[in-house]
C-alpha cells in the first residue's frame, strides 16, 4: 500500500516538472518575439458604440454635473465640468468628463458629491473618484466606473463615442434595436 502511495507522488511530481518545462519554454518563446507584437494588443477594453451629441461647452457649469444618457436612454449617466484637468478629461482645459451612473456592482443608481468629485453608491457604499477616470475608491464593486470616451468639435459640442468599461447590466457592447 505504501509503495502505490510513493508511486502517486512521483508520478505528480513528473506532471508538475513536465508542465513546469513547458511554461518555461512558452517565457522563452515570448521573449523573443519582436516588441511590435507585443504592443500589437491594446491596454483598454474600449466599447464603441455610436457617436451621440451630448450637450454643448456652454451648456456646462464648472462641477455642477449634467444628466444625459448613452448609449441609448437605457444608459442613464451624468456629464461633469470639473474645472481642472483631468487624464480622460476633454474640451479647452482637458476638464469634461462623462460616466455611467449606474453601480457596476448592482445597478443602483448614484448621486455625485460636488465636494469630493465623487459618485456614491446608495445601496452598498460604493464611491468612485471622478477625477481618476471613475476609478473606486471604496465598497462591493468589482470594478471601476465606466466612463464615456469624449470629443468636442469646433462648434463646442460634446460628443460621446464610446465606454471604457462594460455598463452595468449589459451582457456585450451590442446595442439591442
Amino acid at each position: 500500500m505504501t509503495m502505490k502511495c510513493n508511486r502517486m507522488i512521483d508520478a505528480g511530481r513528473r506532471h508538475f516538472l513536465r508542465g513546469g518545462a513547458v511554461s518555461m519554454a512558452g517565457a522563452a518563446a515570448a521573449a523573443v518575439l519582436p516588441a511590435a507584437q507585443a504592443r500589437a494588443q491594446p491596454a483598454l477594453a474600449m466599447l464603441t458604440y455610436p457617436s451621440t451629441r451630448l450637450a454643448n461647452i456652454a451648456d456646462l457649469a464648472v462641477n455642477e454635473p449634467l444628466d444625459i444618457a448613452y448609449p441609448d436612454d437605457d444608459s442613464p449617466g451624468i456629464l461633469i465640468k470639473l474645472g481642472a484637468p483631468v487624464e480622460g478629461g476633454t474640451g479647452p482645459d482637458s476638464d469634461i468628463v462623462a460616466f455611467s451612473v449606474l453601480c457596476p456592482h448592482k445597478g443602483y443608481f448614484m448621486s455625485y458629491h460636488a465636494a469630493d468629485m465623487t459618485l456614491n453608491c446608495p445601496g452598498h457604499f460604493s464611491r468612485f473618484d471622478c477625477e481618476k477616470g471613475g476609478q473606486q475608491i471604496w465598497g462591493h464593486a468589482t470594478q471601476n466606473l465606466p466612463q464615456f470616451m469624449l470629443r468636442v468639435d469646433d462648434a463646442g459640442d460634446i460628443h460621446a463615442e464610446g465606454a471604457d468599461e462594460l455598463i452595468h447590466g449589459r451582457l456585450s457592447n451590442v446595442l439591442q434595436g
